[in-house]
Formats: C-alpha cells, sequence, structure tokens
C-alpha cells in the first residue's frame, strides 16, 4: 500500500493522491484493518469525507470519526478494539 506507515500501534494511511488519480484503495485498507493487531489507531487521510469507508469501518464493529483538517483534506480515525 503506497503512503502507509506504522508507528507503535498507530497506523497511518494516505490515500489523497490515489483517489484524486481515480483509484479506490479500500479493500486494501479493510484488508490491512482485518490483519491489524487490536488496538491498533487507524488514521486515513483521504480528499473527500470518505462515507463508503466510514461505513465499513463500522461495519467492521469500529466507530469511526472524520474531521477536515483543510479544504480537500479529511482524516478518519478508528481504533481496533476487537477481531474482525
Amino acid at each position: 500500500m503506497h503512503n502507509f506507515q506504522i508507528e507503535g500501534k498507530r497506523a497511518v494511511i494516505d490515500i489523497r493522491e490515489r483517489v484524486l488519480k481515480g483509484e479506490h484503495p479500500r479493500r486494501e485498507i479493510l484488508d490491512f484493518v482485518k490483519s491489524a493487531p487490536v488496538g491498533t489507531v487507524i488514521e486515513v487521510h483521504l480528499p473527500h469525507r470518505g462515507e463508503p469507508l466510514v461505513a465499513n469501518f463500522q461495519a467492521l464493529g469500529m466507530n469511526a470519526i472524520v474531521n477536515e483538517i483543510e479544504p480537500g483534506h479529511f482524516r478518519l480515525m478508528a481504533i481496533k478494539l476487537d477481531e474482525v
């Protein structure tokens, strides 16, 4: 996965450029979330709110919070609390 960093129990995934190029890396992100250890903080940077990805996180039993950092830069954050 491009622009992907693990910092301790925090995973930072920046997909802004990929999404703007028309790519849809949602499956890669969800595969990572499923394989990540419980307690991992997932931080995804997007060029828009990413409601479909939020819905996928919620379907996995995760609470997802989205905030706008600046115009065209949103951050989705969630913590993996259970095995999925």
